[in-house]
């Protein structure tokens, strides 16, 4: 067998790939949030737009999805139940019937005091302090803006 059938020098081989440490990192900072949302409430992606909405409210379906990367029929459902929780609202756009505005209600504005120290709970999980979060975030953005561009 040579070195190529082994995963010596394969292409293949899992450890090869930048994909997988990173698909892996996204789970398990998934896994770090969850003991920090669970009071709350919220799911990890539940609290990703809350992020974007606590910035900027009300926004559209449309813009979250650009914000998060994420498409309709995966931020639709997310909206909803953060509706059914009494965080959010949707409404059409009386400008563009087209499009849904998601806006927060008192119950997900007062959610935004509960949810300052959020944040700090991945660079104390991970034992790193602000300018090592800092540099960590600027290189993943980095990244994202570069696998964004390339998709077709």
């Amino acid at each position: 067998m040579g070195a190529d059938e082994q995963g010596g020098d394969d292409d293949l081989a899992l450890d090869r790939q930048v994909c997988f440490p990173l698909y892996a990192a996204s789970n398990l900072i998934t896994r770090l949030y969850r003991p920090a949302l669970a009071p709350l409430g919220l799911t990890y992606p539940q609290y990703l737009v809350m992020l974007v909405l606590w910035e900027s409210s009300p926004e559209s379906v449309g813009g979250l999805g650009e914000r998060l990367h994420l498409d309709s029929g995966t931020l639709t459902p997310l909206v909803k139940r953060l509706e059914a929780a009494g965080l959010v609202t949707r409404r059409r756009d009386a400008a563009d019937e087209r499009r849904v505005l998601v806006d927060l209600t008192g119950a997900g504005r007062a959610l935004k005091a509960k949810a300052r120290n959020i944040p700090k709970t991945l660079g104390a999980g991970l034992h790193l302090d602000a300018s090592e979060v800092e540099e960590l975030r600027e290189t993943v953005t980095r990244l994202v803006g570069l696998i964004a561009a390339a998709e077709p």
